[in-house]
């Protein structure tokens, strides 16, 4: 289905320059964005809206005015909603993506990343659907990892995404999982994302803290990740056979105290407050993946992948905003 928009172009003759208006043909396409109001749900709504989808993002707690409410975990809201947008595609954002929570709420993660994730399966027939995964469903001893690699992941978060690939694939065999690793994005407060929470260790200044040096992370940037689930939703309008697992990461890997050394030296702030901390203490909470790291390669195959934002370039933009002392600017960004 195709609309006319009208599109403004530079015509030139032999000694005239016009400026005219012409109908151009665009396709009318509806996405349906779930988890929209959270840290990657409103990168990717934000992506597709800014390139000419019909988008549609719902939300529950945090959704009016922007989004619409639905609770996902009433199948019957879930069902009508889809079956009133009629949607072409759905980005399933919405997740207990935090590992500790799901340890001490498992009931009601496993409701919200397995059980809505099957039933959306099934509603979705007919409809591309990418379920946002992790990189926690490996247990990091022998990275990188494939697409194809053998999944074992370490702790209740990465078991129950791990469940919902499974439940995903099973009611909707046509489907894309997209694995991710930690994300980091326009925040509405830093504690938002695990990246951008350090921020508020950095700021401490004169009293030392210690910062995990153990675990090998690669920071991804949630607008590139929005990129990329809006590539794969165009594709597979022209190719109905893209399905299946694929990877997508940022390259510079970093522990959580190399990270916020990075933020700091970002905005010209000091670090020799931050101080490694190389072994993992006691009680730490739920066990993670020492490295995870996932390849890539079936997307950039497929010349769907996207060069990731410079760590230092994006975190800048991220946390301007928070900056307490906006006079440093020049010198952080010049």
């Amino acid at each position: 289905m195709w609309e006319k928009e009208s599109e403004l172009k530079i015509h030139f003759t032999p000694g005239h320059v016009e400026l005219m208006k012409e109908n151009v043909a665009i396709p009318y396409r509806r996405v349906l964005v779930t988890g929209a109001t959270g840290l990657l749900g409103r990168a990717v709504y934000q992506e597709f809206q800014n390139n000419a989808w019909d988008t549609l993002g719902c939300g529950y707690s945090r959704a009016r005015p922007r989004f619409f409410k639905c609770n996902l975990l009433d199948e019957e809201a879930l069902r009508s909603l889809i079956q009133q947008f009629q949607p072409h595609v759905i980005v399933h954002c919405a997740a207990e993506r935090r590992p500790d929570v799901v340890e001490r709420h498992t009931e009601a993660a496993l409701n919200l990343n397995v059980h809505t994730s099957a039933t959306l399966a099934k509603e979705a027939a007919g409809i591309f659907l990418i379920y946002i995964s992790t990189d926690y469903v490996f247990d990091g001893r022998n990275p990188p990892y494939g697409e194809n690699d053998a999944p074992n992941p370490l702790n209740l978060y990465g078991k129950s995404k791990l469940e919902g690939e499974r439940e995903v694939l099973r009611h909707n065999p046509g489907a894309a999982i997209l694995r991710v690793p930690i994300l980091y994005g326009e925040v509405e407060r830093v504690d938002e994302s695990a990246v951008t929470v350090l921020w508020e260790r950095v700021q401490e200044g004169a009293d030392s803290c210690t910062i995990d040096h153990c675990q090998q992370r690669f920071p991804t940037y949630c607008s590139d990740v929005a990129r990329v689930c809006r590539l794969m939703a165009e594709r597979r309008l022209q190719e109905p056979s893209l399905q299946g697992i694929f990877h997508y990461s940022g390259k510079e890997q970093m522990t959580k105290y190399e990270m916020a050394c990075a933020i700091a030296d970002a905005f010209n702030l000091p670090s020799s407050h931050l101080i490694p901390l190389t072994e993992q203490p006691a009680g730490a909470g739920a066990q993670r993946p020492n490295n995870a790291q996932l390849e890539c390669s079936r997307l950039e195959l497929l010349g769907l992948s996207v060069e990731p934002t410079p760590f230092k370039t994006a975190i800048r933009d991220v946390l301007w905003p928070f900056l307490q002392d906006k006079r440093c600017r020049q010198t952080a960004f010049h």
